[in-house]
């Protein structure tokens, strides 16, 4: 219940945040230029952040470690 509660509360600041910056601004990354929306950013790296850290989470391959 509680981490529900504050799951909830950490979405609604992201998205408070996310809403007050809509500026488009310039994204640089290696050879490639973008102008996007500050919020698609945002969310973006919000995303892959969540990904990397499902991905942390999943339960490697046990190996055998028989002697």
């Amino acid at each position: 219940m509680i981490r529900n509660i504050i799951l909830l509360c950490l979405i609604s600041l992201v998205l408070i945040f996310v809403v007050q910056n809509t500026q488009v601004v310039e994204v640089r990354f290696l050879f490639w230029t973008l102008s996007m929306s500050r919020a698609l950013m945002l969310f973006g790296t919000l995303a892959i952040g969540l990904i990397g850290g499902w991905l942390l989470k999943l339960p490697g391959r046990k190996k055998d470690t028989a002697d």
